[in-house]
């Protein structure tokens, strides 16, 4: 009876050893595909507005993924219209790649709108400086986008009432007589442009002539 015990017990054991085994292997897995083993450098980056990001989002630069979001709070104090500072933890294989100028921007991706920080390389200008909190740029709002549509339509609609109100027939007048006077200015200006000319002609042949005279030494024949 004991002896029965004592299998089933070791066999019982044996169970719970494969469990806990297999999820180690499996965490170990997901940790290596996430980069927890790897090496990793920090940059701060400071947003108004990060509009949904959270910890553990993707950190891509030029599409390749370099990292993630480490940590999300707020600043002490609001900081240039930021308030909102952002740790990434990217690999330091990509390191090399942070020696440029380089714009922090977050974005939306996929049908479920999740967020990501991508990071683009602008040409010229200065390296970041990794020591430094770095100003990203604020996610696109559509509420903003859509004030602004409205804004502008307004606007829009504004100034065609401003036109309709306008006698064109009044306006056409203007206009005509406006470009008559200019055809008229044109018209004395080049014809002061043309006595001009004739005068420069003129006065060129005389210079010609007395050169003349004078490389032939009879300069005061002429007089």
């Amino acid at each position: 009876m004991k002896k029965n015990e004592f299998i089933k017990n070791l066999i019982a054991g044996a169970f719970v050893l494969a469990g806990v085994l297999l999820i180690v292997i499996f965490i170990a897995t997901i940790g290596k595909n996430k980069g927890f083993a790897r090496p990793k450098f920090q940059v701060e980056v400071l947003y108004g507005n990060i509009g949904g990001l959270v910890e553990g989002a993707p950190v891509r630069l030029s599409g390749v993924t370099v990292g993630s979001v480490g940590d999300i709070s707020f600043l002490p104090e609001q900081t240039k219209g930021r308030r909102v500072k952002v740790i990434l933890n990217v690999f330091s294989e990509f390191k090399k790649q942070f020696e440029k100028n380089l714009v922090f921007e977050i974005k939306t991706e996929g049908i479920l709108g999740e967020k990501l920080v991508e990071i683009s390389i602008l040409e010229g200008g200065e390296n970041i400086d990794l020591a430094q909190p770095i100003n990203g740029v604020d996610p696109l709002d559509i509420q903003d986008m859509a004030k602004v549509f409205s804004i502008a339509a307004e606007s829009f609609a504004n100034t065609s009432d401003s036109l309709s109100s306008i006698d064109m027939v009044e306006l056409t007048n203007v206009m005509t007589e406006s470009s008559r006077a200019l055809i008229t200015t044109a018209e004395v200006v080049n014809e002061i442009t043309d006595d001009i000319q004739e005068m420069t002609r003129k006065t060129r042949r005389l210079i010609n002539r007395i050169e003349q005279k004078v490389i032939e030494g009879n300069l005061f024949r002429v007089f």
